[in-house]
């Protein structure tokens, strides 16, 4: 191919068309894009919406482990040599989703140098995310979790104004992903509201205060598992 076709590589361009081994697919909100056990051939990509991404244990017992909105990939696992779906991922809202297949993802991403520099991106942040919640685990208050997926869930840090979450999240789920009940969650939400740090009117929007209660780890928000 001559430089000058590789100069005009767009990686979000290619991502939003149909091609070879390429797919846009809409899903509605809680239809499942594939499910835990399903045969893992296809990574997507999300130009629209949010996923919800859920395991399920032996014992039928199923957790919310992560949220992924637009401009992030899933289902990358194939390209490692798993055969199968570890999770199961949902719409939680209307979206817009490129598929493409093993054989396309590996051949894109030897041939195309910018392509495979947005998905190392994504890979490298997505680590980073990992390990963050893996001290956020271990070291802090489930309100402390809390208030660090609410600011996560709004894109905190972006431009540093307070900004609604996008998709409904129930309670329910927010305990799940941080690791307590409902009712520990409905106590940290109506506390974060009389404080100021966030608003509720059907969504949730977080305001900065919050993000300095965090960061200067303000005695408003507890520090230790007592408070649990």
């Amino acid at each position: 191919m001559p430089k000058a076709a590789k100069a005009l590589f767009d990686p979000k361009r290619f991502l939003a068309k149909v091609g070879d081994g390429k797919t846009i697919l809409n899903f509605d909100k809680n239809r499942a894009v594939f499910s835990q056990g399903d045969a893992a051939d296809t990574v997507f990509y999300i130009q629209k919406g949010r996923i919800k991404v859920l395991v399920v244990s032996e014992q039928g017992k199923e957790a919310v482990v992560g949220i992924l909105e637009a401009g992030q990939f899933f289902g990358e696992g194939c390209l490692n040599g798993h055969p199968l779906r570890i999770s199961t991922t949902v719409a939680m809202e209307e979206c817009l989703l490129t598929s493409i297949t093993k054989a396309a993802m590996l051949a894109t991403l030897q041939r195309e140098p910018k392509f495979s520099e947005l998905f190392m991106t994504y890979l490298l942040g997505r680590n980073s995310r990992i390990e963050e919640d893996l001290i956020d685990q271990l070291f802090n208050s489930s309100e402390k979790r809390l208030a660090r997926l609410l600011l996560l869930l709004a894109n905190f840090g972006k431009d540093g104004i307070s900004q609604p979450i996008a998709a409904s999240v129930s309670q329910e789920t927010l305990a799940e992903m941080i690791g307590t009940t409902r009712s520990r969650v409905s106590f940290f939400m109506n506390k974060f509201r009389k404080l100021g740090f966030i608003t509720y009117n059907g969504k949730i929007e977080v305001h900065n205060s919050l993000l300095n209660a965090v960061l200067y780890d303000k005695p408003e928000i507890k520090g230790d598992e007592g408070s649990d």
